[in-house]
């Protein structure tokens, strides 16, 4: 198995369990609406999302060691794709026909993305210098989209919450690239596994992770829909300006495949929006079979919104 099919191979896994963990955590988080968060460590589905989202995560660090940055990030996209059949089986009810439109038009543009992202194993990464300048700049961007407003009236009733989308993808995209430099230091027997690189760049990987979940949280108050696509859309380019412009990767296919990857990104992004937007609630009383750790007795409405805690 080539190294491109085995980033692919574990970009799906990761966006599968990142949904099932989304499905679980919005089941538990509307049942328990109102609880302290102390009293989620007692609930068996908050584990069993945690354990998901662990898992998506490793595997999501896994890709980046075989695939570039411009391959795996776009794939993120997948889990909102993945998480349309998880989360009309949650709501016991058939998957309608804007999300077969909007998962349709997210896989076609994927499609694209891949026959121009496709390159060899990564084996190149940022200098300490490079990661440290990436972090700076990253937080001065995301420190002026989350800076109050002096008139918060002139900002429009969802501009905040695309601030802070936005900002929330930035970081954990750059949380990405960082990551696939870790993974690339730490396999090289040329270097000490713990060197000053390595744990360094490994702590601005927490700092942004945590800093992207904490972001979207904030993003997240007003609505779902429009912030839900923009920190889907913000973190791969995030993640492909730095892959193309510092880590040598490239586009196969010349002036046709930047042709074709503005496509297969045009495309994708409209699926994205698309899926955000077709969010049904379930009928009354509806309580869907999907509740790992939880209770299936309790009714629930439920979304399919990306987990918030991925790197990707």
């Amino acid at each position: 198995m080539s190294a491109v099919v085995l980033a692919v191979v574990l970009s799906l896994f990761s966006a599968v369990a990142y949904a099932a963990a989304a499905v679980a955590q919005e089941r538990l988080a509307t049942r328990t609406s109102g609880t302290s968060t102390l009293r989620l460590f007692t609930h068996g589905a908050w584990w069993w999302s945690v354990v998901l989202n662990a898992s998506a995560a490793l595997l999501h660090v896994a890709a980046l060691k075989f695939g570039p940055l411009t391959l795996v990030q776009p794939l993120g996209a997948l889990t909102l794709v993945a998480a349309v059949p998880l989360g009309a089986r949650a709501a016991g009810r058939r998957v309608g026909a804007q999300e077969w439109r909007g998962t349709a038009l997210t896989l076609i543009g994927l499609a694209a993305l891949l026959v121009t992202a496709s390159g060899p194993e990564p084996d190149d990464m940022l200098s300490l210098p490079e990661a440290l300048a990436v972090a700076g700049a990253t937080a001065a961007v995301i420190g002026a989209l989350t800076l109050p407003h002096s008139r918060p009236h002139s900002t429009g009733g969802a501009r905040p919450g695309l601030r802070y989308a936005t900002a929330s993808g930035f970081a954990s995209g750059v949380a990405s690239a960082l990551t696939q430099t870790v993974t690339v230091a730490a396999t090289d027997r040329s270097q000490p596994v713990l060197g000053a690189q390595v744990v360094v760049v490994a702590l601005l990987v927490a700092a942004f992770a945590t800093g992207g979940l904490l972001l979207s949280q904030t993003a997240y108050r007003d609505g779902l829909g429009a912030p839900l696509a923009v920190v889907t859309l913000a973190n791969p380019v995030a993640a492909a300006v730095i892959g193309l412009c510092l880590l040598g990767e490239h586009l196969q296919g010349g002036a046709g495949g930047l042709l074709l990857t503005v496509a297969g990104a045009a495309t994708a992004s409209w699926g994205v929006v698309t899926l955000s937007r077709s969010s049904p609630a379930p009928a009354a009383g509806d309580a869907g079979p999907f509740t790992p750790g939880g209770d299936p007795d309790q009714p629930a409405p439920v979304s399919y919104e990306p987990s918030l805690g991925s790197v990707s």
